[in-house]
């Protein structure tokens, strides 16, 4: 992903799940009150667990044999607590010009029930470290365990804990690939594995509620303020998130605007939110080790994947209630 750097207006309180921010809402009725209690806590030791395994592949990089071993086991993991998985494999043309093979790995739960819920996040990592501090580097592949691999850990925990606790909601998580191939200003460059599958849905005339993004939710510092392309396409969504938010990481403040996978799935029809963690006193716009080879798995904090795994249960249980 990269960001585009937007002046906001300045919101109230920096800090909390209370508060309501004003913004454009093209998401319909949205009457969700205030956090709800999910029936289990969710767990952040397992979501790390499922970070770390999928780290022990090493860089998952299209093409290369830990992307298609990784594959694999995401595939074999969602099996274990989904209804169905398909995987939607597709050849797609990067920014330089060359084609890739490319996995989307799609989990349902519920598939009969006619109100669901989107989740996504992508499952690559970038093939370059090209804005780590060494030059050396650039060429190197990125570990990704907070890009990448953190929001795809919360997802496969969420998934186990909602086989055993149940839900009546239709949830869809959407393992998206090739995400991290982009070329900074060519927005179509990025969200390869997303671009297809708006064009290509999993279900026919697939129509969810809304969508939620997780993308770089792992670290201790993590700051996840309001993105801007969410706010125009999916504010009313926004809101219901940020009231059911879990904890402290969730900042009532507007921030700038990212090029991500929602991007195009919001492009598409579907109001899609992204809950990604932004800088404002960084010159990227995101945490130190973004694109660089420091981006490890001793930078991932359980305590921040189970706010978030656990911003997602509250969601979860406030639309069903």
């Amino acid at each position: 992903m990269t960001l585009l750097y937007i002046v906001l207006a300045t919101l109230v309180t920096a800090c909390g799940n209370a508060g309501n921010t004003t913004a454009a809402d093209n998401s319909g009725d949205t009457t969700a009150t205030t956090a709800t209690a999910a029936k289990a806590a969710f767990d952040g030791n397992a979501a790390l667990e499922m970070a770390r395994q999928q780290c022990a592949f090493g860089p998952r990089v299209p093409g290369t044999p830990q992307h298609a071993q990784c594959a694999d086991w995401l595939k074999n993991t969602l099996e274990a607590s989904c209804d169905t998985v398909i995987v939607q494999q597709a050849q797609v043309k990067t920014g330089q010009g060359n084609m890739i093979g490319i996995k989307n790995i799609i989990g349902t739960i519920n598939p009969e029930a006619s109100q669901r819920l989107l989740l996504l996040a992508h499952w690559d990592t970038r093939p370059w470290a090209d804005n780590d501090l060494d030059p050396a580097n650039h060429s190197k592949p990125v570990m990704g365990a907070n890009d990448g691999a953190s929001g795809v850990a919360v997802l496969l925990q969420l998934a186990r804990q909602l086989k055993d606790q149940g839900t009546t909601l239709g949830i869809d998580i959407v393992l998206v690939d090739a995400e991290d191939m982009g070329i900074n200003d060519i927005e179509e460059s990025w969200g390869l594995g997303t671009q297809y599958w708006t064009k290509h849905p999993h279900v026919q005339g697939y129509k969810p509620l809304f969508g939620i993004l997780l993308d770089m939710v792992g670290a201790s510092d993590a700051t996840f303020t309001r993105e801007y392309y969410s706010l125009q396409y999916a504010g009313g969504f926004v809101d219901l998130v940020w009231k059911n938010a879990a904890g402290s990481h969730f900042i009532n403040a507007n921030g700038g605007a990212v090029t991500d996978d929602h991007v195009f799935v919001n492009q598409a029809g579907i109001p899609c939110i992204d809950i990604i963690d932004m800088r404002s006193d960084s010159e990227t716009g995101f945490c130190s080790v973004w694109h660089t080879v420091n981006d490890t798995i001793d930078g991932i904090d359980p305590a921040t994947l189970a706010e978030v795994g656990q911003t997602l249960l509250n969601v979860i249980a406030s639309i069903q209630n």
